[in-house]
């Protein structure tokens, strides 16, 4: 692949992946609009582990943390101890939220690749959500912290991150209007979101991984190496920005881009 190639994909990938703009109604452009050829599956499975890598890195202590506490609250107490209440039940939390996009993401990934990748799903679904994002964080109450999530405001947050694997949905962007719904503050959704990531980012990586062994592949592999060298950097950078500004800025420029961004698509749509 060119270097532009590579270096436009992965940087799209880095940071679209967990802004609330989604990388899918990114990512088509280059497909659709430019016309260039489709970068493989070994640098899809290259650009994934990137980004997991970034959030991983970035909330390396709380990973840590909610490992240990995920643990420890499968562990027999001794009689007068007292189990660790904050991280084992956000770590539980995490794994709940995580459950129905993993469910749906089995059964309905043939039906999506087959009918929901179009450009003008994708161009719908960023206007759509896009709104939706923008009459969240108008009506936040932001009364809540991430440890006060309960299990059932974590499947809640999961039913709607199950919603983003419609193309053009945003992950990050659906997870994080679900928690401004649910009281939370705009970082602390965010954070949550962030959280949520990596076991959805990891098991659609394995997924690939395994077609990629199925299929076999003769990639290149200097190129699948920097492009996840580079989807990393460039996430990690996305990663840190946005958690230092979100409680500024709120989502209102982001509202902003994604419908620019939809009636482009609309735009492109309807002229070719």
């Amino acid at each position: 692949m060119a270097l532009s190639y590579i270096l436009l994909l992965a940087l799209i990938q880095g940071l679209t992946e967990f802004l609330p703009i989604s990388s899918s109604a990114h990512l088509i452009l280059p497909s659709q609009v430019l016309g260039w050829p489709d970068q493989g599956l070994a640098f899809d499975v290259a650009v994934h582990v990137g980004t997991l890598a970034a959030v991983l890195l970035y909330f390396r202590r709380d990973f840590v943390l909610l490992g240990w506490g995920w643990l420890g609250s499968l562990l027999p107490l001794r009689q007068g101890q007292k189990r660790s209440g904050r991280y084992s039940r956000l770590a539980w939390a995490v794994i709940i939220g995580t459950i129905p996009a993993c469910v749906a993401g089995l059964l309905l990934n043939d039906l999506i690749e087959q009918h929901l990748r179009s450009m003008l799903v994708i161009a719908a679904t960023t206007l759509i959500f896009g709104a939706l994002l923008w009459f969240a964080d108008l009506r936040r109450s932001e009364t809540r912290r991430v440890g006060q999530l309960g299990l059932k405001d974590a499947l809640i947050i999961g039913c709607y991150q199950a919603i983003a694997l419609i193309p053009g949905t945003s992950r990050s962007g659906i997870t994080i209007t679900a928690g401004l719904m649910l009281g939370l503050t705009r970082r602390a959704a965010a954070r949550f979101s962030f959280f949520l990531s990596a076991p959805l980012i990891l098991a659609a990586g394995l997924f690939k991984t395994l077609e990629l062994i199925e299929q076999g592949s003769d990639a290149p592999w200097g190129d699948v190496a920097l492009g996840a060298g580079l989807s990393c950097v460039s996430a990690y950078l996305c990663i840190h920005l946005f958690m230092e500004l979100i409680s500024r800025i709120g989502m209102t420029p982001f509202v902003i881009y994604r419908l620019l961004l939809g009636l482009l698509l609309l735009g492109v749509y309807f002229s070719l």
